[in-house]
């Protein structure tokens, strides 16, 4: 099963609002979800990102593909950093 963590559209017409998730690469955009890992809210000045840091790289670790997107908000964050450094340690 090929694992991606993606965005999954929320909130109302014209007014988005996203939850960070971890889905089958099969399922489709706002259908069955495995695990939330955060959110994302492009609205607000800034935008707010919130993110459950372990979680994300328990999943990045274990396989789970970023959409570009997603990889844009981590390396944001400095979660794609950490998960590099602890990839080249082993």
């Amino acid at each position: 099963m090929a694992v991606k963590i993606r965005l999954k559209r929320m909130g109302a017409k014209k007014s988005p609002f996203y939850r960070i998730v971890v889905a089958d690469s099969r399922s489709p955009r706002d259908g069955r979800y495995i695990e939330v890992v955060g959110t994302y809210n492009p609205v607000t000045q800034p935008a707010v990102v919130s993110i459950n840091e372990e979680l994300a790289l328990k999943w990045l670790q274990d396989g789970a593909k970023p959409s570009d997107t997603v990889r844009n908000l981590f390396s944001n964050q400095g979660i794609m950093e950490k998960f590099h450094n602890v990839k080249n340690s082993k």
